[in-house]
């Protein structure tokens, strides 16, 4: 198990970094990432003591903590500075909050995130197919959300990404300690999404390439 975009107490997450590994460490994930909600005003707060806790806690856990970012809300001509900054002060995984239904995200943030090379583009709504093509031809994964609201579009989503041959990934979005997904709950939101086994398993694939790229 692995899951790229997770939320703990540096923004509106319930964990410290160390109970957040050690919950995720007993339902069996071979890695995760803390990426916490940032802007221009907190993205020089938020990374360095992520990149920290990771040094300090992947000494004593067989879950690898990932030190990542989701910018969030931020102006669209903003994301390129942004994720070159967020890389910069060491962030491993760059999420872009991508235009959800039930949020007022703005127009073109979906676009600017893609264009910008984050790594995740979370649950990115009524993502049109050519920006899904533009996230298979970057190797970005689209993300189908476990969270309640986001998790609407999956279905789009997924269909959107199949048709451009754009890789997904499956996360909880996770704010406190009931939020992470079993194995079986992460399966089912991708088979909930219209998938196949078989094209979770290259979901899953994708998510374990990206951290092994990260990570190394």
């Amino acid at each position: 198990m692995i899951d790229l975009h997770t939320h703990s107490l540096f923004s509106d997450g319930e964990l410290v970094p160390a109970e957040h590994l050690r919950r995720v460490e007993i339902l069996g994930y071979s890695a995760i990432a803390i990426t916490d909600h940032a802007d221009s005003s907190n993205l020089d707060f938020i990374i360095p003591r992520l990149v920290r806790a990771a040094a300090d806690l992947n000494r004593y856990y067989k879950t690898q903590l990932l030190p990542g970012i989701e910018l969030t809300h931020v102006p669209p001509a903003q994301f390129a500075e942004l994720t070159s900054r967020a890389r910069e002060l060491g962030a491993k995984i760059v999420v872009g909050h991508g235009e959800t239904p039930v949020e007022p995200v703005r127009p073109g943030t979906n676009l600017a995130a893609l264009a910008a090379g984050v790594d995740v583009l979370a649950h990115p709504g009524f993502i049109t197919l050519e920006e899904a093509q533009l996230a298979a031809e970057k190797g970005i994964l689209l993300e189908l959300s476990g969270r309640r609201g986001h998790s609407l579009t999956n279905g789009h989503v997924a269909k959107m990404a199949m048709a451009a041959g754009a890789s997904m990934a499956v996360n909880a979005d996770a704010h406190g300690p009931g939020d992470f997904l079993s194995a079986k709950m992460a399966e089912t939101v991708a088979l909930g999404a219209g998938l196949s086994g078989e094209e979770y398993a290259r979901i899953r694939a994708a998510m374990a390439a990206l951290v092994a790229r990260v990570a190394g």
